[in-house]
């Protein structure tokens, strides 16, 4: 056994969710279509691709604790190739502060809580309890990974775990603009179905909608892979009749948004999902 399987499976066993990465730092596909991107997912996969899998196979929406999964199937070769082992901290509901450079670390020691931390090749990793949305560039040198991210192991780190504090969270809130942006178009697909539609009321549809909404918003980890499944999930059932008007998909969209989801995400989950069935 690899020394990183061997790592894997002990944090695995603990309960936090990992994933092999290959030179570069990036993620190995964990399915077959998916090994070396040939489903034609993002290039550096540091997202879920556009590929119809059962379930997630890129980077942190794969990042698993099942030994089966780690030791079998398309990632049973790769362990001899890995170089690192990664985990997705806001599946265990953890932040990593990414300070990249003497500098951040120098800044991070004035302006942030104390907590426990980890020394990385050029700097630090500050790891709080608590999950947020991840963003990169948040300052000069410092990127926050957490939800829909993946952070290299790099040992459990020393000192007190502390809370997620504000001035974390802070970092990630842009500064209101003083001018008055734009409005933001949502470029809607256009409608699936045309047939006759079989619901004699529109109830059922607008609690099929509502309930998808809360399934996206509701979402803690995978959102890539749970706005793929809901919006296949709509389509199944409405797609193939024209009860799906241009309003119930900006909803969808816009539930997609708000969690972190660009337009572009939107439009081709959405186009996967038709197709998927053949729409």
């Amino acid at each position: 056994m690899s020394a990183h399987l061997g790592t894997a499976l002990d944090l695995a066993a603990r309960g936090v969710p990992v994933l092999p990465l290959r030179a570069g730092k990036l993620p190995f596909g964990n399915c077959d279509d998916c090994r070396g991107n040939a489903c034609g997912g993002r290039p550096n996969m540091k997202a879920p691709g556009p590929c119809h899998c059962p379930r997630a196979c890129h980077a942190w929406a794969a990042a698993t604790t099942d030994h089966a999964v780690l030791t079998g199937g398309p990632w049973a070769p790769v362990w001899e190739q890995t170089q690192a082992v990664a985990y997705h901290p806001g599946g265990i509901g953890l932040t990593v502060v990414d300070l990249d450079h003497a500098d951040a670390v120098a800044w991070a020691r004035q302006a942030l809580p104390a907590t426990r931390t980890v020394p990385t090749t050029r700097g630090e990793h500050w790891i709080y309890q608590g999950a947020m949305r991840s963003v990169n560039g948040v300052r000069d040198g410092v990127d926050i990974k957490s939800t829909m991210s993946y952070a290299r192991w790099l040992g459990p780190g020393t000192g007190t775990m502390t809370a997620l504090p504000d001035p974390v969270r802070a970092l990630v809130v842009k500064e209101p603009s003083t001018v008055r942006p734009a409005p933001q178009t949502i470029t809607v697909p256009a409608r699936a179905g045309s047939g006759e539609c079989p619901h004699r009321t529109p109830t059922y549809l607008n609690r099929g909608i509502t309930m998808a909404e809360q399934r996206i918003t509701e979402a803690s980890n995978a959102v890539h892979a749970t706005v793929y499944r809901t919006f296949l999930a709509v389509l199944s059932a409405h797609g193939r009749c024209g009860c799906l008007t241009n309003t119930h998909i900006e909803r969808l969209f816009t539930a997609a948004q708000t969690r972190g989801e660009t337009a572009r995400h939107c439009t081709d989950a959405w186009t996967n999902a038709l197709t998927r069935l053949g729409l």
